[in-house]
């Protein structure tokens, strides 16, 4: 098996800020230690993603070297929908994730929430 099932990982996070990919794994465990604040020999998913948001690199540690994954988009205008925060780094879970591989937001539409009853 070459990466662990998603469910083994202490915690998936995504970089917010795009990261430049000419940056390989050790400039991306820079990013991660320097930038996230994050330890990147911690048994953790860590995905990156590029300024036009349409190739994503994932790193993670395994046991005596790390893993370097990468997706690139190849539809004309297509782009994940990348959150944005004033953090640097984002906790997901593993729904957030397919979410954000499928091409849609990590965080599902909000809907109107309870509507009190009024009278006529």
């Amino acid at each position: 098996m070459i990466l662990k099932d998603i469910h083994d990982y202490d915690g998936i996070y995504l970089a917010i800020e795009p990261v430049d990919f000419r940056k390989a794994v050790d400039g991306l465990a820079h990013v991660v230690r320097h930038e996230l604040k994050l330890d990147p020999f911690g048994n953790y998913l860590f995905l990156f993603c590029n300024y036009r948001r349409n190739k994503l690199k994932c790193l993670t540690w395994d046991k005596n070297g790390f893993w370097l994954g990468y997706k690139r988009l190849d539809g004309v205008g297509a782009k994940f929908v990348w959150p944005r925060t004033a953090a640097t780094a984002r906790s997901v879970d593993e729904g957030q994730l397919r979410r954000l591989l499928s091409g849609m937001s990590v965080d599902p539409p909000k809907g109107f929430g309870e509507i009190a009853a009024r009278d006529f």
